[in-house]
């Protein structure tokens, strides 16, 4: 299969690069080639095998950051340059993405867009100027395929920060929950539930070429998927860990981040709202309060919950079996005790324009280009095939997309599935600007859902020139095929 190609690089480059060092390879990147040798280090990260402990019953070893899970939130300062050395201590290579800020190809940490690999018990020092302000992630980026023990499947996720220059500071409270399965197996495909997305209307164009790409495949198991045994947030299952404690009337801001492989999540607390301030480090124009949050692989959502309402809570997924293996916190107001209630909230669907501006559209593009989104039934020994304009993804075969700086793109996306895809664009933010049919403008974000059988506009400015990466953040859905290039010209 051409997307293997993804794995051989990834054996052939840490090679090429181990070959002439002997040991711990210095791999200096972007502006770090001007860092002193006995320069300090803001952060070091070291990434290695480890045990979580969920719950007193349930621990499990995986590959970690600092040894725990989540990996250490890292605050920067936007704007001011920051050094983090990285050790891999694992027998493969690594690489580790700085997903949602605009810096240099070779920091980012995708092999595809060039940034060198961590080499298996090597060293990396990388240097960056951390940018935008607001709520980001670091990452495993490697391509796991048929290995669960690889990729986003472990536990290699941590939350980072960048302080804004301006900060209101409207909260008493500052909270990072990380929501992540483990236990991964595989199963034999079944149907996604979509009703969380608005408009949620399929459009019968693309409801006919799903159609005839099933009936090429008529007869085939459907593809494998991921299922998992355990839940939890920031490394806990539901009871394991210890509760949130609040006060009557305080403002906590909840930072979430979904860090599953594949899975989306929701997240409601009885009794209570969540006035959405950011989606994906990004302040909207328009925050407003919802009922319930709903988070695609990799999305942010940030959320400040006036705390008004005394109890004992959970604060979980609205899903009974995943709660109830594990997704789910308890939130404890100051001189209450009891069993923590649960009580799901009506049918909410997440629409993003709700955030948007009214009124005005984003300026028009210099250039619009179309991506169809194609799902071949385990066509790629088993698992699913995803093309985009009829081309699985291959380093060996693809060609950019080429830009130009300055100049201003929109990507409209036909999903021609039944699959809901968090679609993630590298190294810049984009703007939403047409979602179902309905217009928007003014949400900044670097991951969005896109429905099934629904299209989806977003636009974006190219003005961070090198190799940039666009996939699904659905990890088998990027490993078999669903990436894509861009490139400056």
């Amino acid at each position: 299969m051409r997307i293997n190609r993804r794995h051989f690089l990834e054996i052939i480059g840490v090679t090429a690069v181990a070959a002439g060092v002997p040991g711990r390879v210095l791999a200096l990147a972007g502006e770090s080639a001007a860092i002193a040798p006995a320069e300090a280090a803001d952060y070091t990260i070291r990434i290695g095998t480890g045990l979580v402990e969920l719950a007193p019953d349930h621990i499990v070893s995986t590959t970690l950051y600092n040894g725990q899970f989540p990996g250490p939130l890292l605050r920067f300062k936007e704007g001011q340059r920051a050094v983090v050395d990285i050790y891999n201590d694992t027998d493969v290579p690594e690489l580790v993405h700085w997903h949602g800020q605009m810096i240099p190809s070779d920091v980012d940490g995708a092999a595809e867009e060039g940034t060198p690999f961590i080499p298996a018990r090597g060293f990396r020092r990388v240097a960056f100027v951390p940018k935008p302000g607001g709520f980001r992630f670091y990452h495993t980026h490697v391509a796991a395929g048929a290995d669960l023990n690889r990729g986003t499947y472990t536990g290699q996720a941590g939350p980072v920060y960048i302080e804004p220059r301006n900060d209101p500071g409207a909260y008493d409270q500052e909270i990072f929950l990380v929501m992540k399965e483990f236990e991964p197996s595989f199963s034999r495909g079944g149907d996604m539930d979509m009703d969380m997305l608005a408009p949620g209307i399929p459009l019968k164009e693309l409801q006919a070429i799903g159609a005839r790409a099933d009936e090429e495949a008529k007869g085939t198991p459907k593809g494998y998927e991921v299922g998992y045994e355990l839940f939890s947030i920031n490394g806990k299952m539901l009871g394991a860990g210890e509760p949130i404690r609040v006060k009557q009337g305080e403002r906590v801001l909840f930072h979430v981040l979904n860090a599953s492989a594949t899975e989306i999540r929701s997240l409601a607390l009885p009794g209570h709202v969540f006035r959405v301030v950011a989606l994906d480090g990004n302040s909207v124009p328009t925050p407003a309060d919802v009922p319930v949050l709903w988070l695609g692989t990799a999305e942010r959502v940030s959320a400040i919950v006036e705390m008004n309402h005394p109890g004992v809570f959970i604060l979980g997924d609205l899903s009974d079996d995943d709660r109830g293996h594990g997704m789910g916190i308890v939130v404890e107001y100051s001189g209450r005790s009891g069993k923590p209630q649960w009580v799901k909230p009506k049918p909410f669907r997440w629409d993003y324009t709700r955030f948007g501006t009214t009124g005005s559209a984003p300026s028009e593009p210099d250039e619009t280009i179309e991506m169809l989104i194609v799902k071949h039934n385990a066509a790629a020994n088993g698992f699913n095939l995803w093309t985009l304009n009829g081309e699985a993804f291959s380093m060996e075969t693809m060609t950019p997309h080429k830009v130009q700086e300055g100049r201003r793109y929109r990507l409209k996306f036909r999903n021609a599935s039944d699959d809901i895809h968090p679609l993630h664009l590298h190294r810049d933010s984009f703007e939403l600007t047409r979602i179902g049919g309905m217009a928007t403008a003014g949400v900044l974000k670097d991951v969005v859902m896109l429905g099934g059988f629904q299209e989806l506009e977003l636009d974006f400015v190219a003005d961070n020139p090198g190799r940039t990466l666009f996939h699904c953040h659905q990890q088998l859905h990027m490993d078999f095929g669903f990436m894509a290039l861009f490139d400056y010209v």
